[in-house]
């Protein structure tokens, strides 16, 4: 990278730096002209001169000019005006030249943005192209976190500097030059002596505001060490509170955050020492103006027009000349800035940018054999993990690895999928090295999957897809205002020196894949999940999910779930299974279901909130008076906070007890203890007191919590009021409750809700397993509704990193996405580590069953973690030691080899 920003930014700039610099010249002539009109409306129709008798008149804007060897030349002559009409007519273009001013301002500072923030996107897009370019080493000694702050943070003010990297000392210079100039032709002396105190300031001033450059930089790298702390912190969260080392962390961020105070607390002291320095400089020239002018003045070798004049030159001068001095320092400030970027940058062996560069269509095969020849690679610290390897994987070949952890096996397979480079040796594909290869070759050609694989914050199946987005297949479809945005779009970028790409496009390479055309996109994506059998965690996702109201398909999956709905019942009547789901029934009480739930007979999105706004309400109060279920609930919650007292008063608040109580939590008991003995003393309970026992009572279950203060007497007298409640239901409580339709979807529920429509009886401990089952037939049968659903599933969001999905959904996540593809070579690098060993059997099978019925003939080299899974591979290697000691058929290894009889002693 370029070292020195103020060339940076000139080679990127030139012509619109030359452009906005002819602009600022061009704006210093109406700025003189605002300085010499004051004096002419003093001296001239305020003072009088010119105008000594009530009709003299003066010219007004003659313009002329002296021409060295040529002689005076006049353009206009000049308006002849009275005194009042000249005063009127100088005062309106004093007024004109402050408009153009102003708006010469506007139009340079606009186009000084518009610049700036163009060059502050081309640095960033240069970084985050260098870390794509970066060697594979590089990432296992820096912090996501600094280097993220770095592109983010640090070269922000380099985009601000770049719009006045050239134009803001041209302006300024020359609007203190022409200031400075204006006073010198008023008094040759007061000229002087504003001269001077700007060369003081000039000297002393950026002298002093050194100290504070040295200070910035310090604070830029510790708040950048934080962040990076902070990224780890993040990362490592879940090992901090397995060891107990959060108050260590603690202490880790204060001690950075008061290096950080310590530093900042120098940088005010020292930062206001130099503006009341500043300040009191510029202070000092117009009290030798008031003095020395005045003095002037009055033994007349100055007029009180120049005086004025020369005052109102002065404070213009200040302004420029400090922001001058600022702007010296902020390009110091942003040089060293621009130094530390270039420094963290600047890594050795970066990737060619023409190995990355985009090829849509690029259908070049690796149909030659990936040779190793005498490979050597070492770790991040210089061991050598693999030791003169030389090993030949041909076309269509299917491999297993063998060994230990450390055996060198996974780094041989880190080699042929290009994740780390070579200490020594090579390995080619063919005649060609593979390291030499465009990317949109091996990168297409090669898929990779490990334990280690990295998923994107988005859903599912942007994942799944993520190995086919190489290049915009075909753009997306702009109309109309959206068009015009995107010409735009397009221009910037290439102005900013920015790809054009369109991300709204198509990127998904049909061809890559393993189908045909758009219609068999699905089915790839259903083959291979069913292969890693992620299909039925794809089928949770959506079950335990809302259904989009937006979404176009809603209607008609809205009507296919109420009709599963019915084909569940009627099966499990059918199968006399009927009590393990009891169903919301309009004139029955559902013992599995809350008082609450039982009470208002629907669903809410948020229950507690729901019931909280309810119960306030005057309508619910005078149903629950009239009805008399009031004085009812508040003696089922007295009972049920009595019970609760009495069996966890003695318990702390986060005892794992109180998980299994869904109406009160255990930092509450203390609350309701106070209650109790208030009611016991015969108090008269207040309406907060009443309303939080009945709230107590809406949550309780008694199959669940078994207090015994619920019986059918009650129940039926609850249904009763459900009737009366409903009957009358003001509008405004409408939208907190969606009533139970047996024929309807409910949009406050998730799709298993809706599907089941009722509580499970938890009498039955199989109950889940056998719905499961029963309900994946049913499904299967709808086969528009189950691709629906697995739709649904695949636009769930995976988080960040893929942390919503378990450990085992992303190893299958890993691999699917690598099966998806289209390729010569699959490498898979324990991508199955940690599974149970029937499961990574029946995987391994039908992974290498699909791949030889794709008709590529692909080879596949897979490192196994379950080393008796080889005898699925026609040859396999055994290493030890970072050496292949072993390489033969499955029978051979088992018959003469003693690596194979370590692994599954």
């Amino acid at each position: 990278m370029e070292k020195s920003l103020a060339r940076y930014i000139w080679d990127h700039t030139r012509p619109q730096q030359l452009f906005i610099l002819l602009i600022v010249a061009l704006s210093m002539i109406p700025y003189y002209l605002a300085f010499d009109l004051p004096k002419q409306i003093v001296n001239g129709p305020i003072q009088g001169t010119g105008f000594e008798q009530p009709s003299d008149t003066q010219l007004f804007m003659p313009i002329s000019f002296d021409i060295p060897f040529w002689g005076p030349v006049e353009l206009y002559g000049g308006l002849p005006l009275e005194r009042m009409p000249s005063l009127l007519a100088l005062s309106l273009t004093f007024l004109v030249l402050v408009i153009i001013n102003g708006l010469f301002k506007y139009y340079i500072n606009t186009y000084k943005g518009r610049l700036g923030e163009r060059l502050l996107r081309r640095i960033r897009y240069e970084l985050v192209d260098r870390i794509l370019r970066f060697p594979p080493k590089y990432f296992k000694h820096v912090k996501a976190g600094e280097v993220s702050s770095m592109v983010k943070d640090e070269v922000e003010p380099l985009g601000g500097f770049t719009a006045d990297a050239f134009v803001q000392p041209a302006l300024l210079g020359g609007q203190a030059l022409t200031a400075l100039i204006f006073i010198f032709i008023q008094h040759f002396w007061l000229g002087f002596i504003a001269f001077a105190m700007a060369m003081i300031q000039v000297g002393i001033i950026p002298r002093m505001r050194r100290r504070l450059i040295e200070l910035g930089r310090e604070r830029q790298i510790t708040a950048r060490q934080l962040a990076g702390r902070v990224a780890e912190i993040v990362d490592g969260i879940g090992t901090i509170h397995a060891y107990d080392t959060s108050n260590y962390e603690r202490a880790d961020i204060a001690a950075r955050l008061g290096h950080i105070f310590r530093i900042r607390y120098d940088i005010y002291q020292w930062k206001f020492l130099v503006k009341f320095l500043n300040n009191f400089l510029a202070q000092l020239t117009p009290f030798l103006f008031y003095c020395i002018g005045g003095y002037l003045t009055i033994v007349g070798k100055l007029d009180v027009g120049q005086l004025v004049a020369v005052i109102n030159a002065y404070k213009e001068l200040p302004g420029p000349l400090k922001e001058l001095i600022d702007w010296e320092l902020v390009r110091q400030d942003v040089q060293v800035k621009y130094e530390q970027v270039v420094e963290q940058f600047d890594a050795e062996n970066l990737i060619d940018p023409e190995i990355q560069a985009i090829d849509a269509a690029n259908a070049t095969l690796l149909n030659h054999p990936l040779t190793a020849t005498n490979l050597v690679l070492e770790d991040d610290i210089g061991g050598r993990v693999l030791e003169h390897v030389s090993v030949k994987i041909s076309p269509g070949e299917t491999v297993a690895i063998i060994g230990t952890a450390a055996s060198g096996g996974d780094r041989l397979a880190e080699a042929l999928g290009r994740v780390i480079w070579p200490a020594g040796g090579k390995v080619t594909a063919g005649d060609d090295d593979l390291y030499a290869l465009p990317e949109s070759v091996t990168g297409r050609r090669i898929s990779y999957a490990s334990p280690e694989a990295y998923f994107f914050h988005g859903s599912l199946e942007d994942n799944l897809l993520y190995g086919v987005k190489h290049a915009p297949v075909e753009p997306a479809a702009y109309k109309g205002a959206a068009s015009e945005q995107r010409k735009w779009d397009v221009a910037e970028a290439q102005r900013s020196g920015n790809p054009d790409f369109d991300l709204n496009g198509n990127w998904i390479d049909i061809g890559t894949l393993h189908a045909n055309g758009k219609d068999g996109l699905f089915g790839s994506i259903m083959a291979v999940l069913d292969i890693v059998e992620l299909s039925d965690d794809v089928l949770q996702l959506a079950l335990h999910s809302t259904l989009p109201a937006d979404a176009e398909v809603a209607p008609a999956v809205a009507a296919e779930i109420v009709g599963l709905r019915r084909d569940l019942r009627a099966e499990l009547n059918r199968r006399d299974m009927n009590n393990l789901v009891i169903p919301f029934e309009e004139d029955a009480y559902n013992t599995e279901a809350p008082v609450a739930e039982n009470l208002f007979f629907g669903m809410m999105r948020d229950p507690k909130a729901s019931t909280k706004a309810i119960v306030k309400t005057p309508y619910f109060r005078t149903i629950m008076r009239e009805s008399g279920l009031g004085d009812a609930l508040f003696k089922m919650g007295q009972g049920i906070a009595e019970s609760t007292v009495e069996l966890f008063k003695d318990l702390p608040p986060d005892h794992p007890f109180f998980e299994q109580l869904t109406y009160m939590r255990g930092d509450e008991i203390p609350t309701y203890q106070h209650l109790l003995q208030r009611l016991r003393h015969n108090a008269t309970p207040s309406d907060e007191d009443r309303i939080a026992l009945i709230r107590l009572s809406f949550f309780y279950v008694e199959p669940r919590h078994r207090f015994g203060v619920l019986d059918e007497a009650l129940m039926r007298k609850i249904v009763e009021v459900r009737h009366q409640f409903h009957a009358n239901l003001p509008p405004e409580l409408q939208g907190y409750i969606e009533r139970y339709d047996p024929n309807a979807y409910l949009t406050s529920g998730t799709l298993i809700d809706n599907i089941v429509f009722g509580k499970l009886n938890h009498r039955y401990s199989d109950a889940i397993p056998k719905l499961r089952e029963i309900g994946g037939e049913l499904l299967r049968k709808r086969p528009e509704l189950y691709h629906a659903l697995m739709a649904l599933g695949l636009e769930s969001n995976v988080g960040a990193g893929g942390r919503r999905l378990n450990n085992l959904q992303r190893l299958k996540l890993s691999l699917a996405r690598a099966l998806i593809r289209r390729s010569d070579y699959y490498i898979f690098n324990r991508p199955l580590s940690g599974l149970d060993h029937h499961l990574q059997e029946h995987i391994v099978e039908a992974a290498l069953a699909f791949l030889a019925k794709s008709g590529d003939n692909p080879a596949v080299v897979w490192v196994l973690s379950n080393t008796p899974l080889a005898k699925h591979f026609k040859r396999v290697l055994a290493f030890d030691g970072g050496t292949l000691v072993e390489d033969g058929t499955y029978e051979t290894i088992v018959e003469s080899g003693t690596v194979y009889k370590q692994l599954i002693a």
